[in-house]
């Protein structure tokens, strides 16, 4: 760290002295040398001072859970867990209803565990799966019981062939792939019809979706499974299971994710007020039984437990392809980082994998008042009438009015990236957070396989992170005063994020740019400046594979990793950054999206085989093009020219020379889709004539450029 920091300030010094000398020239030497030292600043300097709280006090932890005490003789607190979906069409309901049957299936005493849906999409297909859910349970918890099943998504298990040898596990599986039919074909009509209903009730249940409008419509609250009540087919009780779907008005915010959440934690507050939350992704199953065991390790640690907040655990995705081309897994945040945090107030919140404590999200607050002391607490038993019409009044559009939910109570409101903005203001309040990362992965989901839905969700991050960088809860002025300098520069390297477009961007076009108008920017490759760049160079690149690998990554997915950090660089953080000024210049642009978990067939194969999918004329795909054009004309130029004019070109453009063929090596799949492959994955022509024009007109404005230089 003493090392690298002493470099950066000697390339500093050097940057500011050229400027100075390039001022007495030209304009066009002056924004040069400017921009130069403005992308050093912020890569070298800025970006690279955050991150170093990260590597300042790493820990790792383990748990023993076969220490916690026998459930039957001493009570452990109950357990809510919430599932959130937002889109049907993006979410398919079987896979989020599977996802709810792994989390009732989780080893945890079925009295005091209750799984809640919030559907933000308001659709009766996914109530409807929840029904089928519902009544698959019966089979599927006690199979799963018997058989000591890990993976208990039935949507996971049954995707290996080889999961149904004997006969009950066919018997299973025809079931499940019966419960699979059935909505599958309500999702086909896009509704539920009388043939799908076994009863009067069910049917006028929803007839409610009659004249139903995804953004305007009154709550939806179901009590599917009661615990005191309902029974699996070898006579034990199973969980309590709640579909719910809020009330929404187009006058009304709804605040995305995080208002969904808070009208979960007001609605179990009264149904069943468990003093831990799991919250997970809709495609987040549960690949260990026992990971609420873990995080008990930590809740019923006296030591602990009065500052603890929550208990994050990693992300972890299946169905990557070997080398992982999108990069996503996502290592560094979700677990590389998250080792650093630890170690001093504990790792962010990532939105999923996370055990709460209602206590510290909502404070001393009764769950059945809303702040104005105008009702009185009740905390009524699950499907009774008097708890029934509480919770509808606590799911209505206007009852946080007036309150302080989202703010000081609650998943907080004022950044698209709640979880990361409540982790952080948990923090600030003084709470603490534990990281555990256990040999098995505790939850497995689904990664993007879409490069453009992989772009798209890193944009809407960045948007959501630069909310909180500037505002006035910005993790380098609040986070340092009341969390630590360290934890401010850990969450300051997040919410800045976005800036890496500037050195990236900068990097990728100049030195190209002046390669091919052969103007020098760096030194010579026979000088001793050389070896200042090439250590900057190569101990940050260095010490990234190191600690990627050390993690237990490999180093050709390392490989992917870094190509899509630049790949981001030019896309999603220069759009994101670009919507978020627009955002505060009051021109709206598209708010949240959700990242979608189908794929097409074709699509599918394409990943599978480490094909990049560039099929979409998307802005991402012409930015992309046009830098990789524009620095593999650039490498050929100047080898061209140092062939023809001789060794010293090379010694005087080393530097550019290198950088151009490194990002040109790192564009090989862009080459191959913008001019040698014909499927439907290929760069579409538009896409590749707007490039080709965008990568001339860059050369033409840059030998104007450092013609004047």
């Amino acid at each position: 760290m003493l090392v690298y920091s002493v470099a950066v300030l000697v390339l500093l010094c050097h940057r500011t002295a050229s400027l100075a000398a390039a001022s007495k020239n030209s304009f066009s030497s002056f924004v040069i040398h400017f921009s130069l030292l403005f992308a050093d600043s912020i890569l070298l300097s800025f970006m690279w001072a955050c991150s170093q709280a990260f590597r300042w006090r790493p820990v790792r932890r383990q748990e023993f859970p076969h220490r916690l005490p026998d459930p039957d003789l001493h009570e452990w607190p109950a357990l809510d867990v919430f599932v959130c979906i937002a889109d049907p069409r993006k979410e398919p309901p079987t896979s989020v209803a599977s996802t709810a049957l792994s989390m009732m299936a989780l080893d945890y005493p079925a009295h005091k565990l209750s799984v809640y849906v919030s559907d933000d999409g308001g659709s009766e297909v996914t109530l409807f799966a929840f029904m089928e859910a519902a009544r698959f349970a019966r089979y599927w918890l006690p199979f799963c019981r018997e058989k000591g099943i890990m993976e208990r998504s039935p949507d996971a298990y049954f995707a290996s062939p080889d999961r149904c040898g004997d006969s009950e596990s066919q018997k299973m599986k025809m079931m499940f792939d019966a419960m699979k039919e059935n909505v599958g074909s309500a999702m086909e009509k896009g509704c539920v019809t009388n043939d799908f209903t076994v009863s009067a009730e069910e049917r006028e249940l929803f007839d409610k979706w009659k004249g139903f409008v995804r953004n305007n419509h009154p709550s939806i609250i179901k009590v599917l499974l009661k615990s005191d009540e309902d029974r699996d087919i070898t006579n034990t009780p199973l969980p309590n299971l709640v579909y719910l779907s809020r009330e929404k008005r187009p006058s009304s915010p709804h605040h995305f994710k995080a208002g969904a959440l808070n009208v979960l934690l007001r609605v179990s507050g009264i149904m069943s007020n468990a003093p831990i939350v799991l919250t997970v992704d809709c495609d987040m199953y549960a690949n260990d039984p026992k990971s609420p065991q873990r995080a008990l390790c930590y809740f019923l640690d006296p030591s602990l437990a009065p500052k603890l907040a929550f208990v994050q655990f990693p992300q972890h995705f299946e169905g990557l392809n070997k080398h992982d081309i999108y990069g996503g897994e996502i290592r560094r945040s979700f677990r590389i980082n998250s080792y650093g945090l630890d170690g001093l107030r504990g790792p962010d919140f990532v939105g999923t994998n996370c055990f709460h404590s209602r206590h510290a999200l909502c404070g001393s607050f009764s769950p059945s008042s809303n702040l104005t002391n105008s009702k009185a607490p009740y905390i009524g038993f699950i499907g009774s009438e008097p708890t029934m019409a509480q919770v509808h009044d606590m799911a209505a559009c206007d009852y946080e009015l007036g309150t302080k939910w989202g703010s000081t109570l609650g998943f907080r409101y004022g950044s698209l990236v709640e979880d990361y903005y409540t982790g952080f203001r948990l923090h600030c309040e003084g709470w603490e957070s534990v990281f555990s990362d256990p040999a098995r992965p505790a939850f497995l989901g689904d990664a993007p396989k879409s490069l453009h839905d992989s772009l798209s969700q890193f944009k809407r991050w960045v948007v959501g992170l630069f909310e909180v960088a500037f505002s006035r809860y910005s993790p380098l002025t609040f986070g340092a005063r009341n969390a630590s300098l360290a934890m401010g520069l850990g969450y300051g390297y997040y919410a800045f994020r976005g800036i890496w477009c500037i050195p990236i961007l900068t990097y990728a076009l100049l030195p190209q740019l002046a390669l091919v108008s052969q103007r020098s920017l760096f030194p010579k490759a026979s000088e001793p400046r050389i070896y200042l760049c090439a250590y900057l160079f190569l101990a940050a690149y260095g010490q990234d594979l190191a600690e990627f690998v050390m993690s237990g990554g490999s180093v050709a997915r390392w490989w992917s990793d870094q190509r899509m950090w630049m790949i981001r660089g030019v896309t999603s953080f220069l759009f994101g950054t670009i919507e978020f000024a627009l955002n505060q210049a009051g021109i709206p642009s598209q708010g949240f999206n959700v990242t979608s978990k189908a794929m097409e067939e074709e699509q599918r194969k394409r990943y599978d085989n480490e094909v990049f999918d560039f099929g979409i004329a998307s802005p991402f795909f012409i930015l992309l093009g046009t830098t990789a054009i524009l620095n593999l004309a650039s490498f050929i130029a100047g080898i061209t020219r140092a062939a023809v004019i001789g060794i010293g070109v090379l010694d005087e453009m080393f530097v550019h020379l290198f950088l151009a063929g490194f990002i040109a090596a790192n564009c090989l799949p862009i080459y191959e889709a913008l001019f040698f492959r014909s499927d439907e994955g290929k760069m579409p022509r538009n896409v590749t004539l707007t490039s080709i024009f965008l990568a001339g007109l860059l050369l033409y404005v840059g030998g104007f450029l450092f013609n004047t230089y």
